[in-house]
């Protein structure tokens, strides 16, 4: 298939290599050059414009900063509606506020385009291996003439729902990792302040019903000392931002999820945004020592 690929970054350079790996063809845009030069030797086509790009393309990803990014590529007056061909399929794996997912998808439906928002879990790691959880919102038609390509890039595909669904779904994800980092780090703090082997409290946590895939991965990698960045504390930030903004929207109260998401800022505003957001750890040890 022709695949358009545009934002080339930590997540989305791997996953357009996938597919080109698979045999298929690919047609990018990027701002900054140097994010094309990974793809000298896969045959891809490299476009001036986004509108060139969906001039080639049956189906374009779109992996980006945030929602007005993704209206920008998309929408913009050099967007992908402006180029876009009978059939095309928009499917935008950035991370973004649900309603804006939705306002997007009902614009782009209205030019007849299909749009799918496919935000993903699983960090740089999950991305360069294959094996990333992808969610998805948008119409089934749709998701299944992508989720082939979906395959190519994650082991666990899952139609949520209509669009904003899989922001829905990932938002969820967001609450959940980032206050389960927040509580690892606590407990480690804890520990250490009580002069305990943090290690064998650990060791004891994973055999009840404390234990997770954040105490068995991330802890070890606090106990490692291993801050070295695979998702980056302003992208927790970030992303926990558009949580506390669609609960301020639907009136709900999150109470932990707003607590993690200070100290997140707190981390960034430390200068420790470029860290892993399980540098949480480092800030907590911090903020106990004074």
């Amino acid at each position: 298939m022709n695949i358009g690929f545009i934002g080339l970054g930590l997540m989305g350079r791997p996953l357009a290599l996938h597919l080109a790996k698979a045999g298929h063809t690919l047609h990018l845009w990027a701002r900054r050059p140097a994010s094309l030069e990974p793809f000298a030797d896969t045959g891809a086509h490299t476009h001036v414009s986004a509108i060139q790009v969906a001039k080639h393309a049956e189906i374009v990803f779109t992996m980006v900063a945030d929602a007005p990014d993704v209206r920008e590529v998309c929408l913009g007056e050099q967007g992908l509606a402006k180029g876009a061909q009978p059939g095309l399929i928009i499917v935008d794996m950035s991370t973004i506020n649900p309603n804006a997912a939705r306002e997007i998808g009902a614009e782009l439906a209205a030019k007849d385009i299909d749009f799918l928002d496919a935000p993903v879990s699983g960090g740089e790691v999950g991305a360069i291996n294959a094996a990333l959880t992808i969610m998805v919102g948008g119409r089934p038609e749709a998701f299944e003439k992508v989720k082939p390509l979906f395959e190519k890039m994650g082991k666990s595909i899952t139609l949520i729902g209509a669009s904003g669904a899989g922001q829905v779904a990932k938002a969820c994800n967001q609450i959940l990792t980032g206050v389960g980092v927040m509580a690892v780090a606590e407990a480690f703090n804890f520990a250490a302040k009580n002069e305990v082997d943090v290690a064998k409290v650990r060791e004891a946590l994973l055999g009840g019903f404390a234990y997770s895939k954040i105490l068995e991965n991330h802890g070890q990698r606090m106990l490692d000392r291993n801050f070295k960045p695979g998702f980056k504390a302003w992208m927790h930030q970030k992303d926990l931002r558009i949580v506390m903004e669609e609960a301020h929207r639907l009136g709900l109260m999150l109470p932990s999820a707003a607590a993690t998401a200070q100290l997140f800022n707190a981390m960034v505003g430390s200068g420790m945004g470029e860290e892993d957001s399980i540098a949480a750890l480092k800030l907590l040890e911090k903020l106990s020592s004074q």
